[in-house]
């Protein structure tokens, strides 16, 4: 920190160490600058850009109906299905479809939804709680890092 200084005093100052004057808030009030080799300041912005895109994912979401009457194979193919999205580091949308009356019995959903949870905790991250939306409960299942 030098302080406020005039533009020219900040010019001198930047070619005696060798450097650059970069403006980093040109909008404050005054405007603040650095004095910094500008090319690898621009580097190591760009590494970090680039290191940012690395980890992230293009929003592959994958996503597994059920219904409440599946059976006991069924239901363990599913989450099978399921374990291979999350290891491919793909989010994964659970949904438990409700027909007609099966709406009046949403506790069967939320056990389910229970029983899959339980499976596949070492692998996924909740990113979203069990919620309604119309007919279906859904729940979304993010990779861990």
């Amino acid at each position: 920190m030098l302080g406020i200084k005039s533009i020219q005093e900040a010019l001198n100052i930047s070619q005696e160490r060798g450097h650059d004057l970069v403006e980093v808030a040109p909008n404050a009030s005054p405007p603040v600058c650095r004095v910094l080799d500008y090319s690898k300041y621009r580097y190591e912005k760009e590494k970090q850009r680039k290191e940012s895109r690395k980890h992230q994912k293009g929003g592959h979401v994958k996503e597994m109906r059920f219904r409440t009457k599946i059976s006991e194979h069924d239901f363990e193919t599913k989450q099978r299905a399921i374990m291979r999205f999350l290891e491919n580091r793909d989010k994964v949308r659970v949904s438990v479809v409700f027909y007609g009356r099966e709406m009046d019995h949403r506790d069967l959903g939320h056990r389910l939804i229970d029983k899959l949870k339980e499976k596949v905790m070492d692998l996924a991250t909740i990113e979203s709680a069990p919620s309604m939306f119309g007919n279906r409960l859904v729940l979304m299942l993010a990779p861990k890092k």
